[in-house]
């Protein structure tokens, strides 16, 4: 397992390097000057040209994301041009909301589409067809939208659940677990739907197994059928499932925390493109790519515990 894990590391650095790469060509497209958009209009030439000279805009762009990578190695993301504040202490405040979030949704996804992909493998074509319409509509509708629905229905016509606003959980966990209850959901639609499926074909390919007849045919119980053996023998397409909605809960969370003002990495990079605030940008960036390394890197290791084949692969 552990060659798997260095194996996924060193594939892992080129990976980073072409995303920060991207992003910063990326943001020299976006219209405007990062030193006039921090001076304003009424700072003088010198003023302009110094600011520029100090944030290595009067360089080429390969050389200025060479600079940017030096520094990397160093440790160093850099500062915010507007706050001047540390980009890593930045990302280090921000990084636990996204987190909340994203492992919530995970969490809440992996477990609602278990439960229902295994309720409609074991229930009748009826559920089937439930479940696909659920997963279409889950798919289709963007978790924005699904955002301001719960907002106008759980947080205004009844309020039960705060619109907006983020508690830290050392003042008041109840706070923060309510909180989150809204984003959480509207970003784990998506997941629910797509692990909801998964599980679902996967369970009725398995029930139709040769070995699971004769555990039928050995009087073992239904529910332990179920539970104990063919849920595990559909490990790897769920472990999978749940892999792929974790990933994209994570650009997904973007949307979600501008919709009910959480102060995560999301409301973060949205502030920093609107202001050109390139530092900020490419370490919300490379954050983002090394959380969906470990996605990967944990997906890899749940295949290896559920298939000991995987672990000479």
């Amino acid at each position: 397992m552990l060659s798997i894990i260095l194996r996924r590391l060193a594939l892992s650095v080129p990976l980073l390097v072409v995303v920060s790469a991207i992003t910063s060509l990326l943001e020299s497209f976006v219209p405007g000057d990062p030193a006039r958009t921090v001076l304003g209009v009424n700072a003088t030439k010198e003023q302009y040209e110094a600011l520029r000279a100090s944030l290595h805009l009067d360089k080429p762009f390969a050389e200025q994301y060479w600079l940017y990578l030096r520094d990397i190695l160093h440790g160093d993301f850099g500062a915010s041009l507007f706050s001047g504040e540390s980009v890593t202490g930045t990302i280090g405040q921000r990084l636990p909301v996204t987190l909340a979030l994203v492992i919530g949704a995970t969490a809440l996804s992996a477990l609602v589409g278990v439960l229902f992909g295994v309720y409609s493998a074991t229930r009748g074509r009826f559920s089937r067809r439930v479940i696909d319409v659920v997963s279409l509509l889950g798919g289709a509708l963007p978790n924005f939208w699904l955002a301001l629905m719960l907002v106008s229905l759980f947080a205004v016509r009844f309020p039960v659940f705060p619109a907006t606003g983020y508690t830290p959980f050392a003042q008041s966990p109840g706070q923060w677990a309510a909180g989150l209850v809204l984003p959480v959901i509207a970003l784990s639609i998506g997941g629910v739907a797509m692990i909801s499926k998964v599980t679902r074909d996967a369970m009725l390919s398995t029930l139709s197994l040769d070995y699971i007849r004769t555990l039928r045919a050995s009087g073992v119980r239904p529910a332990s059928i179920v539970w104990k053996h063919a849920l595990r023998g559909c490990g790897l397409p769920v472990a999978t499932a749940v892999g792929l909605s974790a990933i994209a809960f994570i650009p997904g969370s973007i949307f979600v925390e501008n919709v009910f003002t959480l102060p995560g990495l999301g409301t973060t990079v949205t502030d920093a493109t609107n202001q050109h605030d390139l530092p900020v940008v490419q370490g919300v960036a490379v954050t983002f790519t090394v959380l969906v390394i470990a996605v990967n890197l944990l997906v890899d290791v749940v295949y290896s515990l559920l298939n000991p084949k995987v672990r000479v692969a």
